[in-house]
């Protein structure tokens, strides 16, 4: 072959991966493509969640029935106290606890005051204006028809006060959902009363969101490996979801038939058991002693600040 008849694009020079021959635009991920990544990173977290509740820590060898009456009682505490100190003395004992189970701090911390609490301080954020809570206006914003406007002391306050309350129940509600896997968080609650078509559906429902998450990400993954141009637009993308969702839910209501079909065989009645039998030890006393002191010393002081 000479050199005349070579497609002229092969005897073309390309550009190497460095930061100097780096050219175009590069296009940001639709929303599709966003919401797969989220659902995938959230069965990552559930995984996650499954680990460390197999690791030797403190509150992994506690009962799972103790935890969650033990946490019920901090929420409905850290609910009734008015005093941000406090509230944050909760969130660095939750912390310390978290260590002690094995859990990383920096990663208990940052799923703590990272999302939810920032989510929660934009809806209060109006409340801390002059013309939303009246009070003694601590940062001075300028005048509006003749009034003073700023931020309030009894808004930014108030607007604490529930930030620190939000974060302190997330990190009571965290931990024990990263210390107790979920067949004996779903069978600590059936064992606590609760009914048993509650304790069947939420069970249910658990498994089927991860289910339903994994099938979306692979018919996904099968349409983006068959498609050899590039479909970027938001109305594709939305095309693509509504030609999809009936074949989803189609392969959702045939599985659920299948696992139905399966538990039945397999002896299931509906009630939620566990492999490992619950058995109360010295170890839940001292936890619920330290939880039930924890709580006590909560409100004297709480109580104590408000006089």
């Amino acid at each position: 072959m000479t050199a005349s008849t070579t497609p002229s694009w092969l005897l073309q020079e390309q550009f190497a991966l460095c930061p100097c021959g780096c050219i175009g635009k590069r296009q940001k991920a639709n929303f599709v493509d966003k919401t797969i990544v989220g659902g995938s990173k959230l069965v990552r977290q559930s995984i996650f969640a499954d680990d460390t509740a197999a690791l030797p820590g403190v509150l992994q060898e506690l009962d799972p029935r103790v935890k969650l009456v033990s946490a019920v009682a901090l929420l409905v505490v850290t609910s009734l106290v008015r005093h941000v100190p406090i509230l944050l003395a909760v969130s660095a004992l939750a912390a310390l606890v978290a260590g002690l189970s094995k859990i990383s701090v920096p990663f208990f911390l940052k799923r703590v005051w990272m999302f939810i609490p920032f989510f929660t301080g934009i809806v209060v954020l109006p409340a801390t204006f002059s013309f939303i809570t009246s009070g003694d206006i601590v940062v001075p914003l300028g005048h509006w028809f003749g009034h003073r406007v700023g931020l309030t002391r009894q808004g930014l306050t108030s607007a604490a006060l529930l930030i620190t309350r939000v974060a302190a129940s997330i990190s009571i509600v965290l931990l024990v959902v990263l210390t107790t896997s979920w067949t004996r968080l779903v069978a600590s609650l059936r064992s606590l009363g609760l009914p048993r078509m509650f304790v069947m559906v939420l069970g249910m429902a658990h498994r089927y969101v991860f289910y339903l998450l994994n099938t979306v990400t692979d018919m996904y993954e099968a349409r983006k490996a068959r498609t050899a141009r590039v479909e970027g637009s938001v109305a594709n993308g939305r095309m693509f979801v509504a030609a999809t969702a009936g074949s989803l839910f189609g392969k959702a209501h045939a599985m659920s038939d299948e696992v139905h079909q399966a538990m039945t065989a397999r002896g299931y009645t509906g009630q939620a058991r566990s492999l490992k039998t619950f058995q109360l030890r010295s170890a839940d006393g001292l936890y619920v002693l330290a939880c039930i002191a924890a709580c006590a010393l909560a409100l004297g002081v709480d109580r104590a600040l408000g006089r």
